[in-house]
């Protein structure tokens, strides 16, 4: 079992990814109260440290090259957010079809019923990253996003 603070770090990730591929290629304002909830400052103004996770997880977004902001407005959100194209690319690419049926994204036998699109559109990482935030297993969206993260990098 990962620590607890791992599993937030994919599930904030995850759902910030998912928000901007659903706004893509527009930018958007990704504020960390709609990923991590709401949070009161104390009386010195300091965010929580579930807050500041979550925040901290946006930033590295964009360290590690996934996503481009113009501002962060105050610890609050990142402004004007979208994805990079290497983001882009590798969230829209097949998953490894172990994990897509590990997952359960496609039934057995679904392959035979299904055309090939939605066979396709099924197996992208994006829509292994939606179904197990639907799904609200910590081990499914840690699955999903590392092997978002660990997907091979697209040729440049």
């Amino acid at each position: 079992m990962a620590d607890i603070h791992v599993e937030e770090f994919y599930k904030d990730a995850a759902i910030a990814l998912v928000q901007l591929y659903g706004a893509f290629p527009r930018r958007i304002n990704v504020f960390v109260e709609d990923i991590a909830g709401p949070d009161e400052p104390d009386e010195f103004g300091l965010h929580s440290k579930r807050h500041m996770a979550c925040f901290g997880a946006l930033l590295w977004l964009a360290e590690e090259g996934l996503i481009r902001y113009v501002d962060t407005i105050r610890q609050e959100a990142l402004d004007q957010a979208v994805l990079t194209r290497e983001a882009f690319i590798r969230l829209s690419s097949p998953a490894p079809q172990t994990l897509v049926h590990a997952l359960g994204q496609l039934q057995a036998g679904s392959s035979d019923t299904l055309p090939p699109s939605v066979q396709e559109d099924l197996s992208t990482h994006i829509h292994l990253i939606r179904t197990a935030l639907k799904s609200g297993h910590s081990g499914r969206i840690s699955q999903a996003m590392q092997a978002t993260f660990f997907a091979d990098r697209p040729v440049h």
